[in-house]
C-alpha cells in the first residue's frame, strides 16, 4: 500500500469542488452525453457511461436529468453536440499539465485554454509533450472505514493500489474500465464509497516552492474553474503540511 504524502490535499479539494454543485452538474451532463455517444446508451456494454451514471448517482442529479443526457448521446433526442479535447503543457517550474475538455467551440475551448496557460506563467505543447507521463486509472475513494476491512475487500475485487489518505479516508486504485465491478465488490462488504471515478495519474512528481508554488496552483484554479474543462491533472507534488508550514 502506498503513502499518501502526495493526495493529503485530495479530501479537502473535492470537499471545495463539491460546494460548485452547478459546475459539477454541467460536467457530469457533457461527460454522461459523450460516453453515451462515443459508447452507446447500453450500461451493460459501455464502462465509461457506467462511470459516469455512477457519478451523476453521487452528486445526487435527478433520474430524469440523467436519462436525458444519455438519450442526447445517443442521439435519441435532440440537443447539443460535445466534443473532447485534450491539451497539453507546462505550468511555473515546468509543471507538467494535462487538461481534459468537452466543448461545442473547439476553437473558442483553444483559444481561452492557451491564455490561461500564457498569463499565468505557463505554455501549451505539442501533442505528446507530457502525456507520456500520466496514465488514466480508476479512483475509487471510502471515507469512514477501517483500514484492514478496506484492504482485504479492495484487493479481492481487484484493486491495484490502496492509498491511506488518514482520517478514515482511503483511495483506492483499479483498472479505468473495471471501477464500478470494483466499486460494487467493496460497496457488497458493507463499506460506504463515497465517490468514483477514471482519472489521469503521472509517474513523476514535480516539486516547487514559494512564488513558483502558488503560481503553478493559481494556474491549475483557473484552469478548473474554466466552463468547458472537466479535469485537470498535474505532476505537482503538493507539500506536506509541516513543509507548508515551514515555508
Amino acid at each position: 500500500m502506498s503513502g499518501h504524502s502526495k493526495w493529503h490535499s485530495i479530501k479537502h479539494k473535492k470537499a471545495a469542488v463539491d460546494a460548485k454543485r452547478g459546475k459539477i452538474f454541467t460536467r457530469v451532463i457533457k461527460e454522461l452525453t459523450v460516453a453515451a455517444r462515443l459508447g452507446g446508451s447500453d450500461l451493460t456494454a459501455n464502462p465509461r457511461l457506467r462511470t459516469a451514471v455512477q457519478a451523476a448517482k453521487d452528486v445526487n442529479m435527478p433520474k430524469d436529468t440523467i436519462d436525458r443526457a444519455v438519450k442526447k448521446g445517443a442521439g435519441e433526442l435532440q440537443g447539443v453536440s460535445y466534443e473532447e479535447n485534450v491539451y497539453e503543457g507546462y505550468g511555473p517550474g515546468g509543471v507538467a499539465i494535462m487538461v481534459k475538455v468537452t466543448t461545442d467551440n473547439r476553437n473558442r475551448s483553444a483559444a481561452e485554454i492557451r491564455h490561461l496557460f500564457s498569463k499565468n506563467g505557463g505554455n501549451l505543447g505539442a501533442t505528446g509533450c507530457v502525456s507520456y507521463l500520466f496514465s488514466r486509472k480508476g479512483h475509487i475513494e471510502i471515507e469512514g472505514a477501517d483500514e484492514d476491512q478496506v484492504m482485504e475487500a479492495a484487493l479481492e475485487a481487484g484493486a491495484e493500489d490502496i492509498q491511506n489518505q488518514g482520517d478514515g479516508y482511503f483511495l483506492v486504485e483499479c483498472d479505468p474500465d473495471a471501477v464500478e465491478d470494483v466499486r460494487k465488490a467493496i460497496e457488497d462488504t458493507g463499506i460506504e464509497v463515497i465517490g468514483s471515478s477514471a482519472r489521469l495519474i503521472p509517474s513523476t512528481w514535480a516539486k516547487l516552492e514559494g512564488k513558483e508554488l502558488d503560481q503553478c496552483r493559481k494556474l491549475i484554479d483557473l484552469l478548473e474553474d474554466h466552463d468547458d474543462v472537466d479535469e485537470v491533472s498535474s505532476n505537482l507534488e503538493e507539500p506536506d503540511d509541516e513543509e507548508s508550514a515551514a515555508g
